[in-house]
Formats: C-alpha cells, sequence, structure tokens
C-alpha cells in the first residue's frame, strides 16, 4: 500500500506555536508528499495570517470550528483529510528534518496501523522546559516508556506524536470526549479490535508543553486523575505500576513523620533517590541549574499524579455515578 501522509494538528489560540511548527515543515528531509490540516478549535486568536503566510510552500487545508476539545478536532481533521495515513501532532511540537525519512522508513519495514514516537527537549527550550522534559522522559522516573526501545510490547502511543491509519480510524470512529486520556483509551480499543501499535524511536520530536510549574501540576494531576477512569472503562489493563506516584507521595510523607521522632532511615532513602534523579538530569542536560529544577519537576510529577490518581481511585469507589459526572472537567462535550 502506499502511503499518503496528513498530518492533524488541532489548534487553541497558539498562532506563534503554529508559525514555530511550520516552519520546521519546511526544512523536512525527503521528497514526500504530505497535507497538514490545522484545525482551529474554537480559538480568539486564530492563526489564520500564519498559515496564509506558509500556503506557498506547504500543502495546507485550514479549518475553524466550534471548541469541542482536542480530541473531537482531531476526529474532525482526520475526515477532512485527503491521505490513507495520519500523523498527529500537537501545536507546541516541532519535528527534526529527519522525522517523515523515519516515520517511512520503519512503516516499509515493519508496517503497524498505530504508532508513537518519543519526545525530546530542543537546545532552544528554556530551563524550565528541559528539567520538565527530563521528568517526563527519564527511565528513572515514570516517564521512561516514551524513549525504552525495550518496552515496547503494547505501547501506548501519547497525541502529542502519533500515527493512526485511515483504516484503524474509521474502526475505531477515533478519540473519546475524554481529556487527558483520549490517546491511551483509543489504543485500548485498537488492540481490542485486533489493530498493533509500536513505538518507533527514531520518529520523535521537540516538545515544548508551554507550561508552568503551575500549569504542570495541573497536567500531571489530570493524568492520574483519567487512569482511574480508563481503569474502569478497560479493566484487564489495570497495572500495579500505576500506584508508584501515589505510593511514593504517602511513603515521602510518612518519612518525613518518622524523621521528627529520629526515625531517620526511610528519609535516607528518599534522599539517596533524589540524589539518584540530580545526578542523571546533570548527566543528560550538563546543566547545574536544570538538574536542581529536575528534582522540583519531579516533586511536581509524582505529586500532583498520585493525588489525582489517589483521589479518583476512591471516589469512582464510592459514588455511584458515572465519571462523567463525577469528574466533569476531564470531559468535553462533543458539538
Amino acid at each position: 500500500m502506499e502511503l499518503r501522509f496528513s498530518f492533524i494538528i488541532p489548534v487553541y489560540n497558539r498562532p506563534i506555536e503554529i508559525e514555530e511548527l511550520l516552519e520546521s515543515f519546511s526544512k523536512l528531509n525527503g521528497t514526500f508528499t504530505y497535507e497538514i490540516v490545522i484545525v482551529e478549535d474554537g480559538s480568539s486568536i486564530t492563526s489564520e495570517a500564519i498559515i496564509d503566510k506558509y500556503k506557498q510552500q506547504l500543502d495546507i487545508a485550514y479549518y475553524f470550528k466550534p471548541n469541542s476539545g482536542p480530541g473531537d478536532s482531531r476526529n474532525f481533521g482526520m475526515r477532512k483529510a485527503k491521505g490513507n495515513y495520519f500523523i498527529i501532532l500537537d501545536s507546541d511540537c516541532l519535528l527534526p528534518s529527519n522525522y517523515l525519512i523515519e516515520v517511512s522508513k520503519h512503516l516499509k519495514q515493519s508496517y503497524v496501523d498505530c504508532f508513537g514516537g518519543p519526545d525530546k527537549a530542543h537546545q532552544s527550550f528554556t530551563n524550565l522546559q528541559k528539567a520538565i522534559d527530563f521528568s517526563m522522559t527519564s527511565v528513572i522516573t515514570t516517564g521512561g516508556i516514551r524513549g525504552n526501545k525495550i518496552s515496547l510490547d503494547k505501547f501506548e502511543p501519547r497525541s502529542f506524536n502519533m500515527g493512526l491509519s485511515k483504516k484503524a480510524f474509521e474502526a475505531t470512529k477515533g478519540f473519546g470526549n475524554i481529556h487527558p486520556g483520549e490517546d491511551p483509551d483509543l489504543s485500548i480499543r485498537l488492540w481490542g479490535l485486533g489493530f498493533k501499535t509500536t513505538l518507533i524511536p527514531e520518529a520523535y520530536v521537540y516538545h515544548k508543553r508551554r507550561i508552568s510549574w503551575s500549569k504542570f501540576y495541573k497536567q500531571v494531576n489530570k493524568f492520574g486523575s483519567v487512569r482511574p477512569i480508563l481503569n474502569t472503562w478497560h479493566p484487564q489493563t489495570k497495572k500495579v505500576t500505576y500506584w508508584f506516584p501515589s505510593v511514593f507521595s504517602l511513603g515521602v510523607i510518612i518519612a518525613l513523620l518518622l524523621a521528627a521522632f529520629k526515625i531517620y532511615l526511610p528519609i535516607y532513602l528518599v534522599l539517596f533517590y533524589y540524589c539518584l534523579v540530580f545526578i542523571s538530569a546533570l548527566l543528560k542536560t550538563k546543566h547545574l541549574i536544570i538538574a536542581f529544577q529536575a528534582l522540583l519537576a519531579l516533586s511536581i510529577q509524582f505529586f500532583g499524579y498520585g493525588y489525582g490518581f489517589l483521589k479518583s481511585t476512591i471516589l469512582l469507589s464510592i459514588k455511584k455515578d458515572t465519571p462523567e459526572n463525577i469528574f466533569p472537567h476531564l470531559f468535553f462535550k462533543t458539538k
């Protein structure tokens, strides 16, 4: 089958990000024919002027629709797309010049209906962005799966960098209205229909994550909150590892309480782990400030996710209601 790629990019009030992303498209290597489908999700600050600037050098289809969330906007874009293989990106990503070469090579050698790629920090990113990138992607934290070549079995692609065949889209009807969590939900439904997913380690993107410390906490807290919902919908995917951030967070609190009673071993173990994280971050980034910020990023990631996961698990257990009614802020209403 000849692959015809359509890039699907939802955007909400982020014209500067779209300009940076389109600039990276203009520098892609290879002689590929592809289209870029940009879906403006009810933005009050549109990207129309940026689109016009790049229309002469890139094949861009631009649509504006009422706000209904990223999942529904991706579905809208895939229904409008002309290609038979969709590549879904977040607007805060940048593509390395060899991105399509790596994707095309892998799919020709070992075709799969859905793939995911890792994310990395670009050298131009801020120290905060690099610290958060370390916490989200390092093998010493819970984020190691994105860059781990070993952990390919039942890989759950993330929608900031995700490929999906038209056949798989039509079979599943695409993303649901939960957010975040719409991407693992789609992966699980794909498995149930017999489709395979995989990680293409070389098909990475530079992911900005456009976040402050407070926004990072809100993001990981939502990640933790949606996982018990997914476990309820798809009980066969439950894993003990999803409890690790909650257990770690409770362990740190207990260690601090025990230290007040002069029982120091637990807090020494916590400090030892933080030392390992600091050294790992320093070796990777070669930057002292980023290494210290990585400790804060790790703490926010573990405590934010862990609290969200624990709270969501308890509420789903004691309340006799649907997740949509218990957590309305985690669901978009489609138009």
